[in-house]
């Protein structure tokens, strides 16, 4: 389990290493490391997700390390409320960034082992704090500079911990 203590409130995370081993293993590192102290919520879009781990105040990113084998294709789905790594069209490129799901988004489930279907790695879900999520979702956002769907209002993630 992990702890986000964010300024709206904690959000609990149940971690599946059994489904998601390597995912879970780098989360957990980015963890441990205090890599999350002072990281964003930099986009949101209510009806979609929350993202973070990537970005401090003032839209600033943070270096990562090495990115990591996409374990979508674990049978783990991106329900409301579960938790998925964030990445680039490359399936293999996740590092810090993770998102909420804020509803079913069933789009991003693996599909087939191509670029295009592979899907996004589900490894966790939140089982206190659906309220701070739900807070979360529903703040006014703007455009900072390239950066679209950015609360207003900063969302700060001032600590992450393994409980």
């Amino acid at each position: 389990m992990v702890k986000l203590h964010t300024n709206l409130g904690t959000i609990t995370l149940d971690l599946d290493a059994e489904k998601a081993p390597a995912t879970v293993e780098n989360f957990l590192a980015y963890v441990e490391s205090g890599f999350y102290t002072n990281t964003l919520f930099h986009r949101v879009i209510d009806g979609f997700m929350i993202q973070g781990g990537g970005f401090e105040r003032g839209m600033k990113q943070k270096p990562v390390r090495a990115p990591i084998k996409n374990e979508a294709a674990n049978g783990l789905k991106n329900e409301a409320y579960t938790v998925a790594m964030a990445r680039t069209p490359d399936p293999d490129s996740a590092t810090s960034q993770f998102f909420i799901n804020v509803a079913d988004n069933d789009f991003l489930d693996y599909r087939a082992p191509t670029a295009k279907e592979y899907g996004y790695c589900v490894f966790a879900r939140v089982v206190e704090g659906q309220e701070v999520v739900d807070q979360i979702k529903k703040v006014g956002t703007a455009t900072r500079g390239m950066h679209r769907d950015v609360p207003v209002e900063d969302i700060v993630i001032s600590k992450a911990e393994v409980v």
